[in-house]
């Protein structure tokens, strides 16, 4: 990417901060919460500071960057498209914790470790409080549509939009929890999840919202904006998955070999099955599903990993997807503006290479 790129993403994500802070500072006023209610404001709050701690604003700046596919010029509902981008992803964020029974999401604790401290002695309560939570950040990410400020045409695209990114990433937890009770699950399924899960909220839609806020009809492109938001969400998967064993836990943020002590098959322990027998496939079957397992073991099958070749296919692999996006946002140019096709062009490649 380029420094004018950087400084425009960078611009991106200042902005929809100060956007995103300001939604919650009105929203008590636009929600008809009971009076008596103590649990309700809470809950708000907790969204509030789960989706104002962190995150790269990602999905905002892919869907800045598909308006100026079309134009460069101030397009309405576009901040109503990314306050909905986001409160899905905080939606998601919230019962992926339930799920990975996470304890830290972006540097603090999960809205269900909040809760569990809150009420220590009513665990079903604090699961409860949890889904609802979720759910609460599901109907906001819709209502936040049905007020844009865009013709009503736009605003109903927007929301079936959204409402079938919200079905389709739903339907990747299921199939990603599916995944993990299969002993081998082969290329193809890996992908279908990572479509289903990632792609299609964090890619497809952005792009779809972008477009239709700019005034352009995204349904006549579908097939080529699926096929590219597609290969993006396995290139990205597979970086998430690769890091996640030979990434370093001063820059992660996290400890490494979570996927391992979870029993994921991701890409990367897909990959690492497939390249070891003998003594070193008992020790990496012995450490997958063992949350007990030492940061010591993990460094070994790292270790085993990188001299089997494995975190250099892993590399390759992604590069390969990456290239077949770039080459895709490439054919886009005779139909938008040349600025904006080269930034989904070098996406891909730049996600990537964040991976060394």
């Amino acid at each position: 990417m380029t420094e004018q790129v950087m400084q425009r993403v960078a611009a991106y994500e200042r902005r929809f901060n100060m956007l995103f802070e300001e939604y919650f500072d009105t929203l008590s006023a636009r929600l008809d919460i009971p009076s008596f209610s103590r649990f309700t404001p809470d809950c708000v709050e907790l969204l509030r500071d789960l989706s104002l701690r962190g995150g790269k604003r990602f999905r905002v700046v892919v869907l800045n960057e598909a308006a100026r596919l079309v134009t460069d010029e101030p397009v309405e509902g576009l901040d109503a498209a990314a306050l909905s981008i986001e409160l899905l992803h905080t939606s998601g964020l919230v019962h992926d914790d339930i799920i990975d029974d996470g304890p830290v999401r972006r540097g603090g604790p999960s809205t269900y470790y909040a809760y569990r401290e809150r009420f220590p002695e009513h665990p079903r309560t604090a699961i409860g409080l949890t889904v609802l939570a979720g759910d609460l950040a599901l109907a906001m990410s819709l209502q936040v549509l049905l007020e844009a400020k865009a013709p009503v045409a736009v605003r109903q695209a927007m929301v079936e939009v959204q409402t079938r990114a919200a079905a389709d990433s739903f339907m990747g937890q299921i199939i990603d929890v599916e995944r993990d009770f299969m002993t081998a699950p082969d290329e193809d399924v890996l992908h279908c999840v990572a479509d289903y899960k990632s792609a299609r909220y964090s890619i497809l839609a952005p792009l779809q919202l972008g477009l239709l806020a700019a005034g352009e009809q995204p349904f006549l492109f579908e097939k080529d904006l699926r096929e590219y938001a597609r290969l993006v969400g396995i290139s990205e998967t597979m970086r998430d998955d690769y890091l996640d064993l030979f990434g370093e836990t001063a820059s992660l943020g996290k400890q490494t070999g979570t996927d391992i002590r979870d029993g994921k098959h991701s890409y990367t322990v897909n990959a690492l099955l497939a390249a070891v027998d003998g003594l070193e496939r008992r020790t990496v079957e012995a450490a997958l599903g063992d949350s007990s397992c030492t940061p010591e073991t993990i460094a070994a099958i790292r270790e085993i990993g990188e001299r089997r070749g494995v975190a250099d296919r892993m590399r390759t692999d992604m590069r390969h997807y990456a290239q077949q996006a770039s080459a895709m946002a490439a054919g886009w140019r005779p139909r938008w503006r040349e600025e904006a096709v080269t930034f989904f062009e070098q996406l891909p490649l730049w996600s990537v290479e964040r991976a060394r």
